[in-house]
């Protein structure tokens, strides 16, 4: 049985615009690399910043660069997955090449290998 491509395409494309919102919130396209993604700084008054302001504003952009690494792979895993598709080898397994199950697409649009290789 064929897979229904147009289901995983919709899937991953509504993914992928709801990962870049979400990234859009926290960070900012690099301009010399369009699908990397940088942290947006928070504004701070250096001049008249409190020590704990300081530290709360460290820890919101470890935080915000945390969040953003992981939306940011998972973008990538979307994007590749779409490509795949485009290439027609949309749904075989990375590693030995045999079809991924239906059920694990369904669960996870971008797998990239089967049960048995994940």
């Amino acid at each position: 049985m064929a897979l229904d491509l147009d289901y995983f395409r919709k899937q991953l494309e509504e993914e992928k615009a709801r990962l870049e919102g979400e990234l859009s919130t926290i960070a900012k396209r690099n301009p010399e690399a369009p699908e990397d993604w940088e942290v947006k700084a928070p504004d701070l008054n250096l001049m008249h910043a409190a020590k704990e302001e300081m530290a709360d504003a460290e820890e919101e952009l470890e935080n915000a660069a945390s969040t953003e690494y992981n939306l940011e792979s998972r973008l990538r895993d979307v994007n590749e997955a779409l490509e795949k598709m485009r290439q027609g080898k949309y749904g075989a397994c990375a590693v030995g090449g045999e079809p991924i199950d239906e059920a694990r697409l369904r669960a996870n649009p971008a797998a990239v290998t089967c049960v048995k290789h994940a």
